[in-house]
């Protein structure tokens, strides 16, 4: 496992795996039929995201206009305070447009819920979203992405842009800061996949035998 700033990070998703996911994401994004399209970041986290996924969909044959709001539901730690501050409004005009907001993680809801309204209010023709994470169940505000990167488990991830008291953005990968919590989730995620590979095995064996049993003859496995 990597270190960085003396602390052990466990990794959840490469750069490699970011990277082609960015891809798939663009060419969703281009045959949803965003028109007149003005892209919106919403900072700070999203920012690395939102640069490899606005290049990722120039190659997918779109020219969107760029735009950045910034806005804060945290302060220090990496608990939401459940309040929505904007720090940085957008310079556009977004009356009769689609916008398409970018934001690194679904997980309140709170952030992106007031971003949408914000721009439907001011005339938006179509509000899209687009996120790198989605956290299920811990939405506190009704909201849906249309384009999702991953299905993260409920953990404070770190990395790609997003931070803890705001380190850890450079990374080029998503991960966790390795603490005993997390440490034993680990564990019991890689107990239950040995126990699946198990289950697996077995069944795979006991069907080898009633065949063998039957007179069947299998076939050899690579």
């Amino acid at each position: 496992m990597p270190k960085v700033r003396g602390r052990t990070l466990r990794v959840l998703y490469s750069a490699d795996e970011i990277a082609a996911r960015n891809l798939a994401l663009a060419g969703e994004i281009a045959a949803a039929g965003y028109t007149d399209l003005l892209v919106v970041s919403v900072l700070k986290g999203s920012f690395v995201f939102a640069a490899d996924l606005i290049r990722a969909l120039h190659g997918a044959g779109l020219a969107p206009e760029v735009e950045f709001i910034s806005l804060s539901s945290y302060q220090a730690g990496t608990t939401s305070s459940g309040k929505v501050k904007l720090v940085r409004d957008i310079e556009s005009d977004v009356r009769g447009r689609d916008v398409l907001l970018i934001d690194d993680i679904l997980e309140s809801g709170r952030t992106l819920a007031f971003a949408r309204d914000l721009m439907l209010k001011r005339g938006a023709r179509r509000v899209g979203v687009a996120i790198l994470l989605e956290k299920p169940g811990k939405l506190a505000q009704e909201i849906k992405a249309d384009h999702v990167g991953f299905i993260v488990p409920d953990l404070f991830v770190v990395g790609y842009g997003m931070d803890v008291g705001h380190a850890f953005r450079e990374l080029p990968y998503v991960g966790v800061v390795e603490t005993a919590k997390t440490a034993r989730a680990g564990v019991r995620g890689s107990r239950v996949r040995k126990r699946v590979a198990w289950v697996r095995r077995d069944a795979a064996e006991s069907r080898r035998k009633s065949r063998g049993r039957a007179g069947y003859r299998s076939r050899r496995e690579p």
